[in-house]
């Protein structure tokens, strides 16, 4: 096991296979890789998610299409935010949400430094999790042709979000 694992080390270690963090916002900047600032044990993670934002947000699952709370939830235009349903991280303006017909809550951009953007391990989508917790939000596709200010759009499982007004 630990000569594998020297071997994945190096392997990473190579600039060319790196994978990138960047913020998802309207000029992405690259970030230092840095464990989030809001870790727990499994344990304490449990204790505080229901079931399901634990199967989501922690062993990165998905909802199933349609079924989230807020797939075709609108809220008035600077009435609130959504948050991350594990820390309370504003990650979403509500005037950023769209509807993308997909099945799940789209937005075109994150709060700048809130929502970071990671290489799925198949390579071919790129993961979106909170800056904050590492919680899996859901993934970010770009050059769909959508009518947005960034022609992407980030497709968030709803329970890994809170709506919260006035925020």
């Amino acid at each position: 096991i630990l000569v594998v694992g020297m071997a994945f080390a190096r392997f990473f270690a190579r600039p060319s296979v790196r994978p990138a963090l960047r913020t998802t916002s309207a000029s992405p900047r690259a970030l230092c890789a840095r464990p989030p600032r809001a870790m727990k044990s499994e344990d304490e993670w449990r204790k505080i998610l229901s079931p399901e934002q634990f199967r989501v947000l922690r062993q990165k699952g998905t909802e199933y299409p349609g079924t989230g709370e807020y797939n075709k939830f609108y809220p008035k235009k600077g009435d609130g935010a959504f948050v991350c349903g594990g820390c309370g991280t504003k990650l979403y303006d509500n005037e950023t949400k769209f509807d993308s017909g997909c099945g799940w809550p789209a937005f075109y951009q994150g709060v700048e430094g809130k929502v970071l953007e990671l290489p799925d391990p198949d390579g071919m989508r790129v993961e979106i999790v909170c800056a904050n917790c590492g919680g899996h939000l859901g993934h970010v596709f770009r050059g769909e042709g959508f009518d947005t200010p960034t022609n992407a759009r980030h497709c968030v499982n709803s329970v890994s979000l809170k709506y919260v007004k006035d925020a």
